[in-house]
This record gives structure tokens, sequence and C-alpha cells, in this order.
């Protein structure tokens, strides 16, 4: 049986055009990925949508992974820079084109679709700690609000500092914020 080639194997592979390496780095990483864009993003379009534009940029960028980080820590920073650039991107349009109307509720949640979960008040309880959860993260800086979220998916500081483009040490000042802000946000709720 022959050995499971590692990420940074299949990026090498990648970067000559095999569909197959390709399609694995995909397989091992696009669960993790979506995750991660969902988080930062708090919407689930866009985030399959830049989690597919993130596995793009992979395709066309492989020969440009040098080593010098891990392979995983390379392609999520193209992710959260990806997610970084659409939040601004959509700040200027909301500024632009407000999507409410004149006597909408701009702090009330979206409308969700009806569920067939058998147990509707605990469905209403998580979804109500999803939004106030999901409206804390907003608040946060997109370095704030990415480095607690890396971390919650299990990244080290060294790897959020590498994905930010930051020190390690700054990478844990942003989580500390960011959980601090989040405490304090949650607590008056």
């Amino acid at each position: 049986m022959q050995p499971e080639l590692t990420d940074e194997e299949l990026c090498r592979k990648v970067a000559s055009h095999d569909s197959q390496a390709f399609e694995e780095l995909v397989e091992r990483y696009q669960s993790r990925a979506f995750r991660l864009a969902c988080s930062i993003l708090g919407n689930e379009a866009d985030a399959h949508d830049l989690s597919q534009d993130a596995f793009i940029r992979l395709f066309e960028s492989a020969g440009k992974f040098d080593g010098r980080s891990s392979f995983s820590t390379w392609f999520h920073r193209i992710l959260v820079n990806l997610c970084i650039d659409q939040q601004r991107r959509s700040k200027w349009w909301k500024r632009m084109l407000p999507l409410t109307g004149a006597g909408d509720d701009p702090d009330a949640p979206g409308i969700e679709p009806l569920t067939q979960e058998p147990e509707p008040d605990l469905q209403a309880i998580r979804g109500e700690s999803a939004w106030q959860l999901h409206t804390a993260l907003a608040r946060l800086s997109p370095h704030q609000r990415s480095a607690v979220i890396m971390q919650a998916e299990g990244f080290s500081s060294r790897e959020i500092g590498t994905v930010l483009g930051c020190s390690e040490s700054t990478a844990r000042v942003h989580v500390h914020r960011a959980v601090a802000e989040l405490k304090k946000t949650l607590k008056d709720v």
C-alpha cells in the first residue's frame, strides 16, 4: 500500500496541474475552509463562494508555495485574506446602498426558514444565541474575529500569526482582545 502524501507534496503536484492531487487537497480542507469562512463572514452563501475561490487560488498559485510555512497555514491565509477583502467590499456597499427600508429595525435578526426540528423552543433558544454570537463577532475588527475563530478551529498562536501576517504575540493579543470584547458584549445581552 502506498503511503499517503503530505499536503506539501500534494501542493507540489498541484503546481504541475495534477488534478487528482488537487481533488485530494479539496477533500482534506473543504469542510474546515467552509466552517472558517462561514464563521468569519456569518453568511453561508458567501462562505461557500469564498471557500471555492480559495481553492481556485490554490490551484492557480500552488507553484508559489515555498514551504516556509505549512501548507495548512499558507492555504488558510489565502482564505482569511479573501474573507477580509469580502468584508471590506461589503461594508462599502452597505454605506452606499442601504438594504433596509425606513421603518425596518436594523438590529432585528433575519427571518429564518421554517424547520422540521422536533423541539421548536430549543431551536428558538439556539437561534437567538447564535444570532447574539454572530452580532458580537461582527463588532470585532476583522483580525480579531479571524484570530478568535481560528483559535476555536484549533489553530496555534503561531499559525494564526502567520495567517494574519503578524507576530505570534500579536496574534495572542488579537485573540485576548476578541475574547474580552465577546465576554463584555454577551454579558450585556
